[in-house]
Parts: structure tokens; sequence; C-alpha cells
């Protein structure tokens, strides 16, 4: 919870009156491009999803208005056309530290190697993929260096996606020069893509946002001291300065940081999924009749996705990052969560020694990879002959490197349910841990023959469940038993030079709140040698 920060509680932000229609013809870069009807009804629903009204929608206009100006003058100074813009909200929806299933990572979506050929530093102290100055230089730098080989921005688009070599070996030399191009059902859906999200966007960032972000360069300097010059609050400096990793600005070059000024927005930073409001509190479940709510799938803990949950909301469930979730399930940024599906929070595994599997009317392979807890990647590597899409029903998939075709196939996959009776379950402020439901801590053995240890209990960090807690989650007696953890172990931190309360909140697994009241603390400031009391829960 930030104690900090001017909380805005978002609805639906505005009433756009109706839905932007995909026109025949439209300008792309100094480009004119014709749309034919094929594509034109593709594209447009894409842009009835991405403009479907919500805190999905809304926050990303809020985001738009935000960093647009500052993309723009970047992409003035560097001569790359400014409609470019809207590529960011398709690559990331501007959320600064999102990661993708191929651990491209920012902003923009660079691979540290891409990042890095483009002038950009990553490690462990800086990562300028999550600086929009920084990343939308490079950017800039990038999808110029692609139109070198094309002298065609809606190619260089494309190159952005799989590379100039990929655009290559598609469509050769030529469309090279060309300045108008037709879009068509066989253009490349990332082109597609792209224009739904410059439809959808165009009107809707106009005008003025609630938030700006004004930029200050500075070097080798500590967020915290900066935050006593410009009298904010250093976690929220921090907060929107993800980039310096360890709060502190190096001194090898001037940095942009950015200072937030105006209405800070809850969850401006984080990743919003469609919902009509906003609310402390994140619903789980509304039936009061039984609720299934987690399995066990090829030894992996899962979810079941209720009938109001969000992909935030299963990755508060799952007591893990937004985009370690993301990652684990083989997800898109935009992903619609349908009532029902499984979810893992766990990365899935390269097989599942149930054999061969008989697919059913409506499969497609992340269906098959959700169902038996593989890796697509694995599932493409034993199906090479299976396509991108719909499986025809009855195919047979293969799940384990050894099973064999001629093997009886499996119609669904085996697993085992917990389930969760009573009450409406809603979480706040706290994350649920996973059901002692077997018990025992089990070795098991994961693909790669190494010895992992499997359980599902709780985590250090929350190691006591609140009488509340296990009221909200209706838990077995049993259950809740263990999880009730040991007392509180106390304990007294140092202040180093690099530290922040911010920092050392993090790495004891305590909020800024809880370190405060634990010292009696009235300011966020911390001093060298200081000592601070810390309860280990």
């Amino acid at each position: 919870m930030r104690f900090f920060a001017a909380i805005l509680v978002c609805g639906v932000a505005a009433s756009y009156a109706q839905t932007p229609e995909v026109p025949h013809k439209m300008h792309f870069a100094g480009m004119s491009l014709t749309i034919r009807d094929d594509a034109r009804r593709e594209i447009q629903q894409d842009v009835d999803a991405l403009t479907r009204p919500g805190r999905y929608f809304d926050m990303k206009v809020e985001r738009a208005k935000t960093y647009f100006p500052i993309i723009e003058k970047i992409f003035s100074e560097e001569n790359l056309p400014l409609d470019f813009k809207y590529l960011c909200l398709q690559e990331s929806a501007l959320v600064p530290d999102a990661v993708s299933v191929s651990n491209a990572v920012g902003f923009w979506q660079f691979k540290d190697f891409t990042a890095k050929s483009m002038g950009l530093r990553v490690d462990d102290e800086v990562d300028e993929r999550m600086n929009i100055v920084s990343a939308s230089r490079g950017a800039a730098r990038y999808l110029k260096q692609n139109n070198t080989y094309f002298n065609n921005w809606l190619l260089a688009l494309q190159a952005y996606q799989m590379g100039a070599g990929g655009v290559r070996r598609s469509v050769g030399d030529k469309y090279n020069g060309d300045s108008h191009m037709l879009i068509s059902s066989d253009t490349y859906w990332y082109i597609k893509k792209y224009l739904a999200h410059k439809i959808a966007f165009e009107n809707a960032t106009q005008g003025e946002p609630k938030l700006r972000v004004n930029l200050y360069e500075t070097s080798d300097k500590k967020l915290s001291m900066l935050a006593g010059e410009v009298a904010i609050d250093s976690e929220l400096l921090q907060e929107y300065n993800k980039w310096a990793k360890q709060g502190i600005v190096p001194g090898d070059k001037r940095y942009a940081v950015m200072i937030p000024n105006g209405t800070v927005l809850t969850d401006f930073n984080n990743l919003v999924i469609n919902s009509a409001k906003a609310s402390k509190a994140v619903p789980v479940a509304k039936a009061t009749t039984a609720i299934e709510q987690y399995r066990s799938i090829n030894g992996l803990n899962a979810l079941v996705a209720g009938q109001t949950e969000t992909v935030a909301s299963l990755a508060l469930r799952a007591n893990i990052d937004v985009s370690k979730f993301i990652s684990f399930n083989d997800i898109a940024i935009d992903h619609e969560v349908k009532p029902g599906e499984v979810y893992f929070a766990q990365k899935k595994k390269k097989k599942n020694t149930t054999g061969i599997y008989k697919t059913k009317l409506g499969d497609d392979l992340w269906a098959v990879s959700q169902q038996f807890g593989v890796r697509i990647k694995n599932l493409k590597r034993l199906n090479p002959d299976i396509d991108k899409g719909l499986i025809p029903a009855g195919t047979l998939v293969r799940l384990d490197p050894k099973s064999r075709m001629e093997e009886k196939p499996v119609s669904i996959p085996e697993v085992s349910t917990i389930n969760d009776t009573g009450s409406v379950a809603e979480l706040s402020n706290e994350s649920f841990n996973w059901p002692d439901h077997q018990s025992q801590t089990k070795i098991v053995k994961d693909d790669d023959d190494s010895k992992k240890i499997e359980s599902f209990k709780k985590t250090e960090k929350t190691d006591s469940v609140s009488t509340d807690i296990k009221k909200t989650y209706n838990l077995p007696k049993d259950t809740t038993d263990t999880l009730k953890g040991d007392k509180p172990q106390e304990f007294i931190y140092t202040v180093k030079a690099s530290d922040t309360l911010y920092s050392i909140a993090r790495q004891n697994g305590a909020t800024i709140k809880e370190l405060m009241d634990w010292n009696s603390k009235s300011s966020l400031s911390v001093s060298v040698g200081e000592k601070l009391r810390i309860l280990k829960k």
C-alpha cells in the first residue's frame, strides 16, 4: 500500500461516443495504405477489443497522455515518424517493467543483446529498457536501422518484430521504396495489430494528462537524495524509475530521471486488466456454492480462474509478479481471462508422462499446454506437424519424448482438485498461500533429472496467516494449522550507505509502514549506521 501517493480510483475515465471505425484508406509514416475489406474486418475486431470500456483501456489512455509527449520529442530529434509512438502501446501497454514470454523487457520490449547493440545499459545496476527516454531513443535507432534496408516504413515496422533478415526472406525486395501499400488478410499479423492500436488510440489520447512526468538529468546520485531535493517521496520516485535497480543513478553518464507531477494514479505502472471500476479488494469468487480454485497438474501448482478474475488478480492469488505469471502461462500482455481456465504459478515442464493426448473440439497448442502443464515450445518440438491455431478434433499430440503414437491416448488430463467451499472470497492487501493439500513436502524428479523440493507450504515472507484470512478463504482446520508458522523473530539491521527505507523493506519482506511502526519513525529518511528493528515473520 502506498501511503505517500494521492490515490485516484479509476472507473471508466471517459465515455467515447463510439468505437473508431477502420477506414478504407489511411496514412502511416508518410505512406498511403489501402485496406481491403477482408483486412478491415480483422482489424476492426482488434479495435473493438482494444476500446472496450473499462480500466484497461482507460489506463492505457492515461499512460499514453503522460508518455507520448516524451516519445514525440525523442522521435523528432531522431527524425523518426511520430506514428511509431503507438507501437509502444502495442508492445508493452507503456508498462516500464513489462516482460514478454521471450524475456523481452521494458517500454519497447528489447531483449538484452538488442538493447545493448542500440547503446542501452543492461546489467545488475541499470536496465535502460525501463527508462522511457533511453528506451525510446533505442527504439528510434532500431527502426531507422531497419528502414535502411527497405526504404519502406511499413516493412521497418514488420522487421521490429521478425528482424530485417526475416522480412527479406519473407517478401524480398519487391516493396522497397514503395510509398503506397495494400493491406489484406495476407498482410503480416503484426502490421494489422499495429494499425488497430493506431486507430483505437489516435483520438482517445488527445487532451491533457492527469499525471505529468518531468525529466531531470543527473548522474552519480541516490534517488533518495534526489527525492529530498525535489520534495517528493523517495519510494514514489523509485516506482517511476525502476530502471535504477539499486536506487542509485550511476556516474558513467547522465540519465533522465522521471519525476511524477500531478495526480498519482493507482496501478499506473502495473498491468491492469479490464474491469468496470477499480476496487481495493480483488474478487476471487462470487458463488456461495463449492468453488474449484486450485489444481495440481503435472506436479505443478495451478489456479482455476473465477468469474470475475483478471491476470492481475490471478497473479496476486498465486503470490507472484504479474510479469512472471504471464511468462509461466505463455500469454500476452492483454490476455483475456476466461472463467474455468487453468493458469500456472510456476514454470511449466518440458513433458508430461501421460504420453499421448487426443484433442477435443476447440483445442489449440496453448489449451493443450495449459491442460497438461507442458511448455508450448516443447509441444512444438514434439509435434512439428501441428500448426498454430485450432487443432482438428481427434489429433494425437505427444506430451513425452518417450511416448509412442500407438499408445492409448487420454482424452482429458488427470488432475487433483482442491475445492474451497463457503462465502464470497475477497483479497485486499494480502497474498494467498498455497493450501498444504499434499500434507508433506516431497522429492520429485524434474525434467533435467535434478532433484527439487516441491511443497505447497507458505513462503518465509508470509509464514503467519491472520484469522481474517483464514475466515476469508474458509480454510479447513488442518490446513490452517500447518500455515500458522512460528512467532515473529526480531533482529537489528544496520543501515548501509546505499540503503533507503524502501530497499530495506523490500529486502526483509516488509512494508514501509511496518518498518516505520516497528521503529516509531515519523520520517522516511534513514542515516548510515542507524539501527532498525526488523520483525521476521
